[in-house]
């Protein structure tokens, strides 16, 4: 007897959509057949509505442990699941840092107890950390951060021995923030010279230009080059920068690229409305720029689409701009504003599938996940692609309680998410009790 069939699917999954059964049993995809009369413990008729494999996410910030007035591994891994994410990998810049890898197994232990999803970390560099990056493990951490040129939690990675050295030995896929500090800090002066009081998060995009943007990305694909080095450049954001990345298949790449959902969404014309709530680093910019990203989304340039999720109190966006911190929530609706690119002839449920699951198990080498395969973790998410969803303030699951989609409608809804053959989302609801979710593993060595 299978735990749960779902009836007369239509599966998107490695480049096809086609009408199909699948069977779950002992948290795998036991079977996919046209038709699958057996016995069950549960059965959902799925009527026709699209399947596809949990977004996995390559780039979240969930601020635990030390920041969890923001966000918390419980609060926010809930919400990616109402969003169709049912696995993440999760930044270093906490309090402390992930910087050791004493902190980072802390953060594994953390998350046993606590993350609803499945999970991974990052171990983060610094200027004096490279004997700690040369002894990880390869199958614990999803990967090493590091903030070249850029960053909050004291992890500037600037001095250019360090630099060398971590694209020399680091034994695990360099993972990229990529702006120039000098020259946002010439920018910044510039402009609160010549605005002081009326500075305002219109000149977020100016500050932090494509000029800051391209100077650091090409220093890190030069770094990686000359070392022959796995590098994944994260949320690019600049036309200027499209030209450094090679299109086609991410199958042989050791040089990728990522863009996050709001970079695809919104413009600098979006600041007039949304001010601080879409202050972010590196920034929303140009039209231009915007378009030129989802070109190269669309070519093969970029591989792998992600959310950058970082949240932060309502009292801290509500702050000048100067002093409100950049970032913002984004997993609960993710895969809605893609899916908003699909109803306008822009992407195919195919190419979403391809960004959000299939690349990123490629890139990052992960065990059973990904793809909807038989023996592979029934991580599944039922789309009602044509039934429409209003954001609304009591809708909003992260801690932080705020989204600037809030008042949106969006063309699509998440109409189940089931996370290791367990349904965890359905009806608008998060099942209560669920299970934990599992550590990610990988297949590297």
């Amino acid at each position: 007897m299978y735990d749960l069939i779902l009836k007369n699917c239509n599966i998107v999954n490695e480049d096809k959509i086609y009408i199909s059964d699948i069977a779950i049993k002992d948290e795998r995809i036991a079977l996919i057949n046209p038709t699958i009369d057996s016995e069950a413990k549960e059965i959902i008729d799925v009527d026709g509505k699209h399947v596809i494999p949990g977004m996995i996410d390559d780039q979240v910030h969930f601020r635990e442990p030390g920041l969890t007035h923001k966000g918390s591994i419980a609060t926010e891994s809930k919400a990616a699941l109402a969003g169709g994410i049912t696995s993440y990998f999760e930044m270093p810049n906490v309090n402390p840092t992930t910087t050791t890898n004493e902190n980072l197994q802390k953060k594994f232990d953390l998350a046993a107890q606590k993350s609803l999803g499945n999970y991974s970390f990052y171990l983060g560099a610094s200027n004096h950390n490279i004997e700690e990056i040369k002894k990880v493990d390869t199958n614990l951490a999803a990967g090493l951060k590091v903030f070249m040129g850029a960053s909050t939690g004291d992890m500037l990675v600037d001095n250019p021995d360090t630099l060398e050295d971590i694209f020399k030995y680091c034994p695990v896929n360099i993972v990229t923030h990529c702006e120039d500090t000098p020259r946002i800090l010439e920018n910044e002066k510039l402009f609160t010279e010549k605005y002081g009081d009326d500075l305002n998060p219109t000149h977020h995009p100016y500050i932090r230009d494509d000029i800051s943007c391209y100077l650091s990305s090409s220093m890190a694909i030069d770094l990686a080059k000359r070392n022959d080095a796995n590098l994944h450049v994260l949320h690019l954001t600049t036309k200027k920068e499209m030209e450094q990345f090679e299109s086609g298949a991410i199958d042989n790449k050791k040089i990728t690229a990522e863009v996050c959902v709001h970079h695809l969404r919104f413009n600098e014309h979006d600041y007039v409305e949304l001010g601080n709530q879409i202050k972010c680093n590196p920034s929303i910019k140009k039209e231009e720029d915007r378009a030129a990203v989802m070109n190269a989304l669309l070519n093969d340039q970029i591989d792998i689409i992600a959310t950058d999720h970082a949240p932060h109190t309502w009292e801290e966006k509500s702050r000048p701009y100067a002093q409100a911190p950049a970032g913002l929530p984004l997993v609960q609706h993710a895969i809605q504003i893609l899916l908003d690119f699909y109803h306008d002839g822009t992407l195919t449920l195919e190419h979403i599938v391809k960004k959000t699951s299939h690349n990123v198990a490629k890139r990052f080498k992960i065990k059973d996940r990904g793809y909807i395969r038989e023996g592979y973790y029934a991580d599944l998410v039922i789309l009602d692609i044509d039934k429409p969803f209003t954001v609304t303030k009591e809708s909003i699951l992260y801690k932080c309680g705020w989204s600037p989609f809030n008042g949106s409608t969006f063309n699509s809804s998440i109409n189940t998410t089931i996370i290791n053959g367990k349904v965890a989302y359905k009806d608008s609801k998060i099942i209560e009790n669920l299970p934990f979710g599992k550590q990610i593993e990988f297949l590297r060595n």
